[in-house]
């Protein structure tokens, strides 16, 4: 490590695979530097980024939408809508697949890791580690019956909901002066998904569940609480960001939360303004660190999911924000557990 901020980077959630496998994505190459998008191996290599959860996401059925301008109304109103589970498993079985080319495409730059130990050799050996995610739990059957086949398949990772309900939960709507407070709670089916994701070993992700179910996962799971890509409500009030109660429960569970580099989670006024300047992440760790304890907060960037700062502008620039925490009096020790020790920790407890 030097100065120059190259500490290596293990991020909680970015949705690069999505332009492999989405209809509405332009199908870029992975392995060359490009100005599109956020995450390249030429880019993640400058910026020392080593590995993350990576999303697969199912988009909504038969529509074609353009996510070049964010989320508008209209593209959250057409997302919001429960999908079907075939429709749902067809685009799961895409993403896994997408991955595993990707990996082999990679030869040995990019490895996919099932277990603590793999992860450990993979980030020591310089290879980008890939945990493979579920954003939203719509491809797995209502009664389970799949979810073995989709751990065999390397699944470590799921979020119970992307922002829209499915069989297991409701997801929280994209609302600024609006809490996480919408919608009933875990579904029956939800609640024996919990049990099933800690009996396998597969981390659950809190982050676009509503509060209700926030706290019947905090009852349920035997592991700790994690939210991959979320913010800070009180400085930005924007219902995807977590309450101060739910951050002494993340603490409690010895949890993580990954800060998302999105601007309108981490904007006072949570607007879609890429005019942000890095200091305004840094604000949301320092609040994150000092309210929980500098050992529950890591990076969850939506890298290639989102609008993040002009000044940070992809992977490359990861170590602006590393330079950033050491100007705002982060030390090294410090940093490197906001980096990829307490992610490391969080997947060590909760992978069997």
């Amino acid at each position: 490590m030097n100065e120059m901020g190259t500490i290596p980077i293990f991020d909680g959630h970015n949705d690069v695979i999505l332009t492999k496998y989405l209809p509405q994505e332009e199908n870029r190459s992975l392995f060359v530097e490009s100005e599109k998008g956020h995450i390249d191996l030429p880019r993640a290599i400058k910026g020392v980024l080593k590995g993350g959860l990576f999303a697969i996401f199912v988009p909504p059925e038969s529509e074609r939408v353009d996510l070049s301008k964010g989320l508008t109304p209209e593209l959250i109103e057409i997302f919001s809508r429960p999908l079907e589970i075939s429709y749902s498993q067809k685009y799961a079985q895409l993403g896994i697949n997408a991955l595993r080319a990707l990996e082999i495409e990679s030869r040995g730059a990019m490895k996919i890791v099932t277990d603590y130990e793999k992860l450990r050799v993979s980030f020591d050996q310089n290879a980008i580690t890939i945990v493979i995610h579920f954003e939203g739990a719509e491809p797995i059957a209502e009664n389970l019956e799949n979810l073995q086949y989709y751990y065999d398949q390397g699944l470590r990772s799921i979020g119970l909901v992307w922002s829209r309900p499915n069989a297991f939960g409701v997801g929280v709507p994209f609302e600024i002066n609006m809490t996480p407070d919408v919608g009933k709670g875990l579904s029956p089916a939800g609640k024996s998904l919990i049990k099933a994701c800690n009996r396998l070993g597969i981390l659950i992700d809190l982050s676009h569940l509503n509060e209700k179910g926030f706290w019947d996962v905090e009852k349920i799971t035997t592991a700790p609480l994690v939210a991959t890509h979320s913010c800070v409500h009180r400085i930005s009030p924007i219902s995807r960001n977590l309450l101060d109660k739910q951050f002494d429960a993340i603490k409690a569970s010895k949890g993580i939360v990954g800060l998302n580099f999105s601007v309108e989670f981490i904007r006072e006024d949570c607007a879609q303004n890429t005019d942000t300047p890095i200091k305004e992440l840094v604000r949301h760790i320092r609040y994150m660190a000092d309210y929980m304890g500098i050992d529950h907060v890591g990076f969850g960037s939506d890298f290639d999911g989102t609008q993040i700062p002009d000044e940070l502008k992809d992977a490359a620039g990861l170590p602006k924000l590393i330079r950033a925490l050491r100007e705002d009096g982060f030390h090294q020790e410090e940093i490197e557990k906001i980096a990829y020790k307490n992610w490391f920790r969080v997947l060590k407890d909760t992978w069997k």
